[in-house]
Order: structure tokens, then C-alpha cells, then sequence
């Protein structure tokens, strides 16, 4: 019996551990202000404001990640493939110019941010973010539809990038 439940604690357990979509994001996380390729400060809601009435695939990446550099390839194959929808990629690079070289030699098509706050900050916090790649999917209106994938290839950022 007493393994019985030990068990079933260790489920529930490792069970709430996985980060809940929280359908929208908090207003803190909106009022981060993030740097464009421009060198413009912008704040989140902005970015989210500028894509409205598509689909946004959001990608936090950074240029030193491993990781992330090998699931640029796979991001580009989802934009060969929904070309309707948006394409935002949040850096956590250490400086501007590592973050910007990199767009430039790996050749990142869409919408450029640098997180100026980091990991630590508002929009970090909110998403608790402790691993990148992230990708999240935004629907049409702004709710949040995928928001703790750890790999391009996720099932469920096609999916949600299907309904359109």
C-alpha cells in the first residue's frame, strides 16, 4: 500500500511540475521592453499589437545556445510551410552585436528582438523561463496556444499553426 502511494505522489508530483498556459500573458510581461534589430525600445504588447489578426510563432533563442542553433533549420521549414503567420525571435544574446551577427550569418527571417531584461525580467519571470529554446504560438486575438515548447519539431506548433 505505502508504495502504492508513493507512487501516485510522484506522479502528481512530476505532473505539476509541466508549466500551465496561462492564455494570456500578465500585464508585466506586456510592459517589458525589448530592443528591435533598429536599436528602437519596444514593449512587448507593441510587438504582439504589430502582428495582430495572425497567427505569431515566438522564438527565445540566443546566438551562443547550441540548442537553439540547431533548431533555426527547423524554424525556417515551419515559415517555408505558414508562410501567413508571423515570426518573432526574442534574443537573450550577451551583447547586441553577437545577437545581430547572427541573424545576419544564419539568415533569420522575421521580426527581431533583443530581451534586454534577460532572463530575470518581466516577460523571463511570467514565462519562467529556465531553458531555450522556447517557442510559443499566439492566435489571431492574442491568446497564447502553445507556451512551453522546447523544440521546433513540437507536434503541437504545427498544429496550432494548422488552424488558419
Amino acid at each position: 500500500m505505502k508504495r502504492i502511494v508513493l507512487i501516485v505522489f510522484i506522479g502528481i508530483s512530476m505532473l505539476s511540475c509541466s508549466k500551465e498556459n496561462p492564455g494570456k500573458f500578465s500585464r508585466e510581461a506586456l510592459e517589458d521592453v525589448f530592443i528591435s534589430s533598429e536599436g528602437n525600445e519596444t514593449p512587448f504588447n507593441k510587438i504582439l499589437k504589430k502582428h495582430k489578426g495572425k497567427k505569431i510563432l515566438i522564438d527565445i533563442w540566443a546566438s551562443w545556445c547550441p540548442d537553439c542553433l540547431k533548431s533555426i533549420p527547423e524554424v525556417q521549414n515551419i515559415q517555408g510551410e505558414y508562410k501567413e503567420a508571423a515570426y518573432v525571435f526574442l534574443s537573450l544574446d550577451r551583447n547586441t552585436r553577437d545577437w545581430k551577427n547572427a541573424i545576419m550569418r544564419l539568415k533569420i527571417k522575421g521580426d527581431h528582438y533583443f530581451m534586454q531584461s534577460g532572463w530575470e525580467g518581466k516577460f523571463g519571470k511570467f514565462l519562467d523561463l529556465n531553458w531555450i529554446p522556447r517557442f510559443l504560438v499566439i492566435d489571431e486575438n492574442g491568446k497564447i496556444m502553445v507556451f512551453d515548447a522546447t523544440k521546433a519539431s513540437d507536434k503541437l506548433i504545427r498544429q496550432s499553426l494548422e488552424i488558419m
